[in-house]
């Protein structure tokens, strides 16, 4: 691998097969592609699942953060393996393929789910320190982007 290969850090969010458009949105707003780009992230890859809201995407060739996404695979195996940090939605199979990965993990709770099981599930791995699970800063951040007060 080559000093390319060394220096691509990307950040991979999954909403699975569900839709999430407020979590894609949030990741697509310019703020967080900043910051992710602040922190040393090179490259943001984002699977839609069922989501109508497509980001923008870039090459990053002009020093910001490249933007690419897809809506379905096969697998996200490999997606997961060359990621070094996850985003995802709160779903079972999501978050335990990235957990046997090793990978960094951002839990983020679907609350349009009826029947929500995601909640107990992200709370409970993030208990035991599986995961790193906070709703808040991303939900105010999404009701900044809605024009919504801060509480």
């Amino acid at each position: 691998m080559g000093d390319e290969d060394n220096r691509r850090r990307v950040v991979f969010v999954t909403v699975g097969t569900t839709r999430f458009d407020a979590l894609v949105r949030s990741v697509d707003s310019e703020i967080v592609k900043q910051q992710l780009f602040a922190k040393g992230y090179t490259h943001l890859l984002i699977q839609l699942g069922r989501g109508s809201y497509l980001p923008s995407k870039c090459e990053g060739d002009d020093g910001s953060l490249g933007v690419d996404y897809f809506s379905f695979s096969s697998t996200i195996a490999e997606h997961l393996r060359s990621a070094s940090l996850v985003i995802s939605h709160a779903g079972s199979g999501s978050i335990f393929e990235t957990l046997k990965v090793g990978k960094p993990l951002i839990v983020v709770v679907n609350e349009d789910l009826m029947d929500n099981h995601q909640i107990e599930l992200a709370e409970e791995l993030a208990d035991r320190k599986h995961l790193y699970c906070d709703a808040t800063p991303v939900a105010k951040h999404i009701n900044r982007f809605l024009g919504f007060p801060d509480d």
